[in-house]
């Protein structure tokens, strides 16, 4: 069993004061905020090996080019129903359960606000580094973005924090119902000119316009074989060749405000994250009765949402605007599968039947920063001109292959170094960088 002194976030060790606002001792952490963390951190990697090792319409779209059969429609319902942003949801959960634990830690200092947003504005140094240089899809900037807004919150009751997580996820469903609406008539005015341009009357420049603008979405989603050769080629080029294949795509994503639809996802989860930690749902506080209805319920209605929204899209052909469509339940059905994964990873937390796999979650967690670095790593190094340059090569279900032998060396490797090293590598230099002094790295006796 895990001991209380593991799992309560308030009770101090003695090995470092809580108000001294220094790293966490590793007798104080909590072990079950880690395997959360852990588990999220390697189950982002399901659907991030997509973007890796194939072209980004394939992302959304498994038929981008040609038909999705066999297994790769499968893995696509099961990623679908399972994975697609339910570990985004557990990653922003335990970020905005994070935040409240490290200020809790730092209460009573006179600099707490000055390392919090320090600690911020390195991780989005981190974030560009990785983006251009690693992953174009990576999650550091976004999340220093969206915690920079954080602070002021921290001493809200749990109820007006769930409410505002609350309020985000509906804007994120009602920003989708305004989009496929959007979508649904731009569509309709395209099809009309394309009628009117094969009748030979001549269009206006309106409706050239949206010809050519719904022309320009549906080719983001079937790209050429054109298209993908070029966007292959750049992949599996020089090192620079990737470097600026990847800039693209990041100066677009970049580019959109801080209110954009996307932050709404982050910011939603986020504040849930704050307030379901301080009612102890994310820290073990619960009973194991609690988490298993919480499991069952969770992962029941996210198997009835996430089913339909997955098997309507695969009736509709992975037609856009039905796609786009369902994000209008997406929040619903990712919180509600999230929550399941939480109960029962909070399950393993609390029980010592897998105590093995936990503590092995819990060392990625722990390390989590340099594990998620590793998988970019790893992937660029096997998918891009980097390395092997194995981008476009396999098939969808094949990348999974990857998934399990990337998983399989991180919960190996992280116990061992934890053995040696009091935080991974990337941390270390974090928090060293946070509180602009050296951090003690080797273990001692």
């Amino acid at each position: 069993m895990i001991t209380t002194q593991l799992i309560q976030p308030h009770l101090d060790t003695g090995a470092t004061p809580l108000v001294s606002g220094g790293p966490v001792s590793q007798a104080a952490r909590l072990i079950a905020l880690d395997a959360l963390r852990g588990f999220a951190c390697l189950g982002i990697l399901l659907m991030n090996i997509v973007m890796f090792g194939m072209h980004d319409a394939f992302y959304d779209n498994p038929s981008a080019v040609g038909t999705a059969t066999g297994a790769n429609l499968w893995v696509w319902m099961v990623m679908h129903v399972f994975a697609e942003g339910k570990m985004r949801a557990l990653f922003s959960l335990v970020f905005g359960a994070s935040m409240v634990l490290l200020t809790s830690r730092m209460e009573g200092r006179a600099d707490a606000a000055d390392i919090y947003y320090r600690r911020l504005l390195w991780l989005f140094a981190f974030g560009l580094v990785h983006g251009y240089l690693l992953w174009h899809g990576e999650i550091l900037y976004p999340y220093a973005i969206c915690g920079l807004f954080l602070y002021p919150f921290r001493k809200l009751p749990a109820r007006k924090l769930i409410l505002i997580g609350m309020a985000f996820s509906i804007g994120n469903s009602t920003c989708a119902l305004v989009g496929s609406s959007i979508k649904e008539n731009e569509r309709a005015e395209a099809i009309a000119a394309i009628e009117k341009a094969n009748a030979g009357t001549q269009l206006s420049s309106e409706e050239k316009e949206a010809k050519e603008t719904w022309e320009e979405f549906l080719k983001e989603r079937h790209p050429t074989p054109e298209d993908i050769q070029k966007n292959t080629e750049g992949w599996r080029g020089t090192p620079w060749s990737v470097i600026k294949t990847r800039g693209a795509f990041l100066y677009n994503y970049h580019s959109h405000p801080v209110y954009h639809y996307w932050n709404l996802d982050l910011w939603g989860m986020m504040f849930l994250g704050m307030g379901l930690f301080k009612l102890g749902v994310i820290s073990a506080e619960l009973s194991v009765r609690a988490y298993g209805l919480m499991a069952a319920a969770g992962m029941l209605v996210g198997l009835v949402v996430n089913g339909y929204t997955g098997w309507q899209t695969i009736q509709a052909m992975f037609d856009p605007v039905m796609q786009i469509r369902t994000f209008a339940v997406y929040d619903l059905g990712r919180f509600s599968t999230a929550m399941g994964w939480l109960g029962l990873i909070m399950i393993l937390s609390k029980t010592s039947t897998f105590d093995f796999l936990t503590r092995r979650l819990a060392a990625v967690g722990q390390t989590a920063l340099s594990c998620y670095i590793a998988q970019s790593v790893i992937c660029t190094f096997l998918f891009t001109g980097y390395g092997f340059g194995l981008y476009g090569q396999l098939e969808r279900y094949q990348l999974y292959y990857v998934v399990i032998g990337v998983w399989l060396f991180l919960l190996v490797i992280s116990p061992i170094w934890l053995r040696h090293f009091r935080f991974g590598p990337l941390e270390w230099c974090w928090r060293s960088l946070t509180y602009w002094k050296r951090q003690p790295f080797r273990r001692t006796s």
